[in-house]
């Protein structure tokens, strides 16, 4: 069965979000992943998740519309990983965070979708690392059970400045929260200087991918720059079966150099590499 392939419709910010959708289905992609970041995407959790089964139920019309999937909806709910990170030392807005996520499983399974991204938490600086980790567990494992009375799959995206920031502390959090997967995404850790080796033991733990240009000291690269070796990941995936969408997914903001590149080239290029390479390890 071949993997299908996702594109973010963070990808192109300049562009109204119906364009945006509408642009990704003109490209030839099987779905999309919904960014649901406060302050700098299209759809923001402060608006969506105020009705949030007739605001999923739009994006699944506009989706059904344009022959798009729902592939995942990836959770931030404040443009700061502190404010509203799961792990919040106070009471108060761990509440406010678990609301948020409730709202969102309502609002992804009016949209059609099997598949919610969110952020793992973060270190606190005025307490030990162990009381932050701790409290990351137990909303972590709060979530799990929360989506998966609802069939949904929980993924959590370990990145830069997050309380996971590299492939040791991720393999830690999925030992310690049974059930939980990721959306992986290499480029946080090849930016680092890590290289495709520390990371390759978390494939297994993928239910979803992003795809994008990244080398050393660089988050997001050309396709001719990247360093990542994904024809070996795809042939990897493959080989064990993977049960999730390849998304693509620049971005196009003013962070870590993230606006530098071509978007729209640099993500027909990697369709066309994916494509190839997985009608190559499928056949």
């Amino acid at each position: 069965m071949t993997v299908p392939l996702a594109c973010a419709d963070f990808t192109f910010p300049l562009l109204p979000h119906d364009q945006s959708l509408q642009l990704i289905a003109m490209l030839g992609f099987d779905g999309v992943d919904i960014g649901l970041f406060e302050g700098r995407s299209h759809l923001w959790p402060s608006t969506e998740l105020n009705q949030s089964e007739a605001s999923g139920g739009e994006l699944a019309i506009q989706l059904s519309d344009l022959s798009l999937r729902c592939a995942d909806v990836f959770l931030q709910m404040h443009s700061d990983f502190h404010e509203l990170a799961i792990n919040h030392p106070e009471p108060a807005r761990r509440a406010k965070a678990r609301e948020g996520f409730e709202r969102t499983l309502q609002y992804v399974l009016a949209a059609g979708a099997k598949h919610i991204t969110i952020l793992p938490g973060a270190q606190f600086d005025q307490e030990p690392t162990n009381a932050s980790w701790q409290r990351c567990i137990d909303e972590l494992e709060w979530r799990l059970k929360r989506a998966g009375g609802c069939g949904v799959t929980l993924a959590i995206e370990g990145h830069v400045g997050s309380i996971a920031p590299d492939p040791y502390r991720l393999a830690r959090l999925l030992n310690e929260v049974k059930g939980l997967t990721l959306t992986l995404d290499y480029t946080h850790f090849t930016r680092s200087g890590l290289s495709d080796a520390e990371v390759e033991s978390l494939l297994s733990s993928a239910s979803h991918f992003h795809v994008r240009g990244a080398k050393a000291g660089r988050l997001q690269t050309s396709f001719a720059a990247n360093t990542i070796d994904y024809g070996r990941i795809v042939e990897l995936l493959v080989r064990r079966g993977y049960p999730g969408f390849l998304g693509v997914e620049y971005v196009w903001i003013d962070w870590e150099h993230c606006n530098e590149v071509d978007n729209l080239s640099e993500t027909i290029l990697f369709r066309d590499f994916l494509r190839e390479r997985l009608a190559d390890a499928e056949s």
